[in-house]
């Protein structure tokens, strides 16, 4: 027998269905324990708990709707203020009139919980058109200034970075400060920054004179900093209602309080995880969201998820490998690209279906009686069943409309199942290791580029093959690193470095 799985707030026009999910309601009754210690750990965090001892931090992105819930008076102090200062601002420069435009620069949760919300709540009406660099690719930061070339002048950076000193978000602000340059404009006039106080990027915006400083706060993680103000900034700036959004989030926090797991939005979706996967990943959660206006939350999901749940250890220190992957896109665009392998092929996966109720669009009828949008829940109702019929599980999400409230609502739905989820499995959900490790191997990969060039210019004009550039550089057995510094060096004229052809082997020297 399966268990009657769903979840309404009509208030919040806002519906989760996990029926299609195949759960047995023994498995529902088993879970339950387990369930009540999730949401009774979740209950510590809100309190101030140190939910990250290895950093000796809490996480708190829930009291950021609900500040009165924070452990310290002075923390609900300061959000509040945030909050007023955010929008103070977003008032002054719309009141000014020199601004069109904002360029964001930043990396991760810094920008893809902003480009979500721009692209979900824009309209042709924005007070300030979004523009993004979130990432250290030159072609694309080279895009994405050109396209703002003439009216540099009319665009707001700004610039997104805790620490001030995350190389990607470090290089696109330096790009776009030699942009504005470029067309003798004072960057600091044209920039503010969102970080945490004393950082890098608190003192270069200080030294420069930027228009304003919004703080970000050690309890709050990247990935669950979109109602901080990482993105109440830019979405204020773009005229989106940001007090909205707010009070979306804290009426599903609301609703993911609740102590009984039968009657917890957040709980069902954890639940229906756990069974999915077995609790230890055994299936990726595609996510297909029915509304163009929602096709970046995949993305969103993605980091989300998958860098809170994907760990190795556990918390009592086993390796676990946990974790699920997320992927998806659109439908019903997406579900030509790979509905075939998800009804017939591995069935190695759980869908997320998302509907909106609302069209919007013309309302046009494309039949007698049938406009687009009929056509677009038909594909969705319609894949949906293709695949129970085929005994692939899935859950639907529905939501009356796309608006401040629902979209802040659905972003906490997700921050709360998370963690949930992880407390189910035992990891840490507000650490990322594997992160902060990749970091580490890209800084050796720089440090030994200066060693390399060092030694192919020791080396002369007769240059040097890539076994002898490395040896001489100390790294003999990492001849592979070398090699693909090299040519990449090579490929960029100005770089100093180029390539010959001695026979079958190449020669590097240095220009």
């Amino acid at each position: 027998m399966e268990a009657d799985l769903t979840w309404e707030d009509r208030a919040l026009g806002f519906r989760v269905d996990a029926r299609g999910m195949g759960i047995p309601s023994a498995f529902t009754v088993s879970m339950d324990p387990a369930l009540r210690k999730a949401l009774d750990d979740m209950r510590a965090l809100e309190k101030g708990a140190l939910a990250n001892p290895d950093e000796g931090r809490m996480v708190g992105h829930y009291w950021l709707r609900a500040p009165e819930l924070a452990p310290d008076p002075a923390i609900a102090e300061e959000i509040r203020t945030t909050l007023t200062r955010v929008l103070a601002f977003a008032g002054e420069v719309h009141g000014s009139g020199r601004f069109r435009n904002y360029l964001l620069v930043g990396i991760g949760g810094s920008a893809l919980g902003p480009q979500f919300v721009a692209e979900a709540l824009g309209s042709e009406d924005d007070r300030l058109r979004p523009h993004f660099l979130d990432n250290t690719d030159p072609d694309g930061i080279a895009r994405t200034l050109g396209r703002l070339d003439e009216d540099l002048a009319g665009t707001l950076t700004i610039v997104v970075s805790k620490s001030g000193g995350t190389p990607e978000t470090r290089n696109g602000m330096l790009e776009a400060a030699a942009a504005y340059r470029a067309r003798s404009l004072d960057f600091g006039k044209h920039a503010c920054a969102v970080t945490q106080e004393g950082s890098a990027l608190d003192h270069t915006a200080k030294e420069q004179g930027f228009l304003a400083r919004f703080p970000m706060w050690d309890w709050v993680g990247g990935r669950t900093s979109e109602l901080s103000a990482v993105g109440l900034l830019p979405a204020a700036l773009q005229g989106i209602d940001v007090r909205a959004m707010l009070q979306g989030a804290a009426a599903m926090d609301r609703a993911t309080r609740e102590g009984d797991p039968a009657h917890n939005p957040a709980a069902l979706l954890a639940l229906s995880w756990h069974h999915a996967t077995e609790g230890v990943g055994k299936r990726d959660m595609v996510v297909l969201p029915y509304k163009d206006r929602l096709a970046l939350f995949s993305r969103y999901l993605q980091q989300l998820v998958m860098e809170s749940l994907g760990k190795e250890r556990d918390l009592d220190g086993k390796v676990v490998h946990q974790g699920i992957a997320v992927y998806g896109n659109k439908g019903s665009t997406d579900q030509h690209a790979y509905v075939q392998q998800l009804r017939e092929g591995v069935p190695n996966f759980f869908v997320t279906f998302l509907q909106v109720l609302r069209d919007g669009g013309s309302g046009l009828e494309v039949e007698p009686g049938i406009t687009s949008g009929d056509y677009l829940q038909g594909f969705l109702l319609g894949t949906r069943r293709a695949l129970h019929e085929a005994g692939r599980p899935s859950i639907l999400l529905t939501l009356r409309e796309v608006s401040p409230a629902s979209v802040g609502a659905l972003i906490a739905l997700y921050e709360r199942a998370v963690g949930l989820y992880a407390s189910l499995i035992r990891v840490n959900a507000y650490h990322q290791p594997g992160v902060e490790a990749g970091k580490k191997a890209a800084a050796a990969v720089l440090a030994l580029q200066k060693k390399v060039v060092a030694a192919l210019e020791q080396r002369g004009a007769s240059g040097g093959t890539v076994e002898q550039v490395a040896a001489d550089a100390g790294v003999v057995d990492d001849a592979e690193t070398v090699e693909r510094i090299l040519e990449h060096l090579a490929a960029n004229p100005g770089r100093g470095v180029s390539r010959r052809e001695d026979g079958k082997t190449a020669r590097y020297v240095a220009a």
